[in-house]
């Protein structure tokens, strides 16, 4: 089995300007190497048929992606609203400002499969693509973003992939987000 990073994820999790909250120790590079070179602790399905989670014990210094919300954390909350490529419209996101959270201890890689990436129109020659990857402490997926499950279900034309609403998955990333927030 093949894994590409994606340009997508490329500049998601190793931006030309390098920040606290994204791949740190480790290049593009040795990001996919590393991918290709060691089998993960363990396979998770995804939200659809095409999409893989690989969970690989961090070797890297990358902190957890979310922190939880609490009455003492609160006022450091920021919002605005933004898109993740210049093709997509800006939806609102929020994060916090002035935390630090502990470093992961597993990297929660996703993936899509060559075929769905072609649907998107992001041809790969490997046989999986990352999209994306999760910063956790626990070895499980966190849930994905509300505003995320609703452009996949508005369609690749609109930075999706198609899969509808799955409406009991929609209020459970609900309720996490809710409590936790991403940081920067």
């Amino acid at each position: 089995m093949s894994i590409f990073l994606t340009p997508f994820a490329r500049t998601r999790l190793f931006p030309r300007t390098p920040r606290g909250n994204t791949i740190q120790d480790c290049t593009p590079e040795q990001f996919e190497r590393h991918l290709n070179e060691h089998a993960p602790l363990k396979v998770l399905d995804g939200y659809a048929p095409f999409c893989k989670l690989h969970v690989h014990r961090n070797w890297t210094s990358t902190r957890c992606l979310t922190v939880p919300v609490t009455d003492a954390n609160r006022h450091l909350l920021r919002s605005a609203y933004e898109a993740r490529t210049r093709e997509e419209l800006p939806v609102l996101v929020r994060w916090f400002e002035g935390v630090a959270p502990p470093v992961a201890d597993y990297l929660v890689v996703i993936l899509y499969s060559r075929e769905q990436l072609a649907k998107e129109g992001s041809p790969i020659d490997a046989d999986w693509g990352v999209v994306g990857c999760l910063y956790t402490a626990t070895p499980e997926e966190i849930p994905m973003a509300p505003i995320t499950m609703l452009r996949n279900a508005l369609g690749v034309e609109e930075g999706g992939s198609g899969v509808p609403i799955d409406r009991d998955a929609y209020r459970g990333a609900v309720e996490f987000w809710e409590n936790n927030a991403n940081w920067r």
